[in-house]
């Protein structure tokens, strides 16, 4: 217990899946949590679940003016921002061949605009306090390819190399301040209960009878916890030596050949 004791951690995406693990944990280790979401129902009734230690702001991590003013807000209220977990994120389904442009500007948008705002609004006030941890919510995608998620790999992978390149500014500016990234496998999440159908609807052709027969491995899914513990651990004083780095947490999915 109490692994980031008085720290402020401002968490994006957190009103569900693992945005919420994040700050449900973080918040039992001692930190005053920061949570924001578009989803105001859900990001209101974590916080509340979480108690003093939470506040939530309804947030739209695409807009600049809302990051000033959200940052701002939580210097004046709090005095301080430690850790920001960059961990809101869309995943829209499609083949390089169906996803519409639509589509893939909308996750750029989300999933590395929302990042880099991130990254860019808040290092000012971890300067100020001379120290701080940025985690970046990567995936699994950014590493192996996944047919049905072109755009989102391509986000993924954007957001992996920019962790290396704020993570390179810090060591040019000689901060005290962290950036690294994980990378989740399979986790629980709403967002990937509901992929199984709409990967349906981008089959190209009926599955022959050899595929349909042929014996797979079950695939198990991680637990959101189970990546807001490594959060956990780059947010903590633990990790004070790792810097611009990717943490995986599959359960040794992307060792395998397949």
């Amino acid at each position: 217990m109490g692994r980031v004791e008085g720290k402020i951690a401002l968490i994006t995406g957190a009103a569900k899946g693992l945005g919420e693990a994040d700050a449900r944990v973080l918040a039992r280790e001692g930190a005053h949590v920061v949570l924001t979401d578009v989803d105001e129902d859900n990001g209101g009734r974590v916080a509340a679940e979480i108690g003093e230690r939470a506040l939530f702001f309804r947030q739209d991590v695409r807009d600049e003016a809302g990051w000033i003013d959200l940052v701002a807000e939580v210097t004046e209220r709090l005095g301080a921002i430690d850790v920001l977990v960059n961990n809101a994120g869309v995943a829209e389904v499609g083949s390089i061949e169906d996803i519409t442009l639509d589509a893939y500007r909308f996750t750029m948008a989300v999933n590395v605009d929302g990042c880099l705002l991130g990254c860019k609004h808040v290092i000012p006030v971890m300067r100020q306090r001379g120290a701080g941890s940025i985690i970046n919510m990567a995936s699994l995608a950014s590493i192996a390819g996944a047919w049905h998620l072109s755009a989102y790999c391509a986000a993924k992978g954007a957001v992996e190399a920019l962790t290396r390149s704020v993570a390179a500014y810090f060591a040019h500016e000689r901060l005290n301040l962290r950036c690294n990234s994980i990378h989740p496998g399979g986790m629980d999440t709403p967002m990937l209960r509901e992929m199984p159908a709409k990967m349906r609807a981008l089959q190209r052709r009926p599955k022959t009878e050899e595929e349909r027969a042929a014996p797979r491995e079950p695939y198990i899914l991680g637990d959101p916890v189970d990546i807001a513990n490594a959060v956990l651990y780059l947010a903590s004083d633990e990790s004070r030596f790792v810097n611009g780095q990717k943490l995986v947490v599959d359960n040794g999915v992307s060792t395998r050949q397949h």
